[in-house]
């Protein structure tokens, strides 16, 4: 019986030794794990963004993706838009370099679109007018928005739902990079 037992325990402690073993090389004492710091650069306290421009024929959206960085900057980083490029730590600008649409679905009988997408890029630039440095030095932000004019949207439509999510894009991009 006491032979029995004592297998038993020398079967448990192996095991666990074998389970310690196995968990030992997937830990890196050299390398930090999680961390609580700021994705953005802790820097840059302001951010003066200048009006977008736009390379497309269609005129309009440089106000609306220039209206939307500033409220996702404001709303999902720690900085400040100011309106006096002469206070503020950074610039970004940008410009629309195109927007366009293309048919995403149509009609098998007729060969009518039945649904369309928007496509937004932009060009984005970031510098930090304390250091002079390049942030971001162009870097382009892409994103679509779909439409059909069955539900009653339009092109305006979509291309507003596209130029807002390269707005986030563009704020994505102000991130400071991963380390690997």
């Amino acid at each position: 019986m006491k032979l029995t037992k004592l297998k038993c325990y020398l079967f448990v402690s192996m095991f666990f030794l074998f389970i310690v073993f196995l968990a030992l090389p997937g830990c890196d004492m050299g390398k930090q794990g999680y961390t609580n710091e700021w994705l953005y650069p802790d820097d840059v306290e302001t951010v003066y963004v200048k009006m977008f421009d736009s390379l497309s024929f269609r005129r309009g959206h440089e106000y609306v993706l220039t209206d939307a960085v500033c409220k996702k900057i404001e709303a999902q980083t720690p900085y400040k838009i100011v309106s006096d490029i002469n206070v503020a730590d950074t610039v970004l600008s940008g410009q629309i370099t195109s927007i366009g649409s293309a048919i995403l679905a149509t009609d098998r009988y007729s060969g009518r679109p039945l649904e369309y997408e928007v496509l937004a890029v932009v060009e984005v630039k970031w510098k930090n007018l304390k250091t002079g440095k390049i942030l971001i030095n162009n870097k382009t932000a892409k994103a679509t928005g779909s439409y059909s004019t069955q539900l009653g949207q339009d092109f305006e439509y979509a291309s507003n739902v596209a130029v807002n999510k390269a707005a986030d894009r563009i704020v994505e991009m102000m991130e400071l990079p991963w380390e690997e």
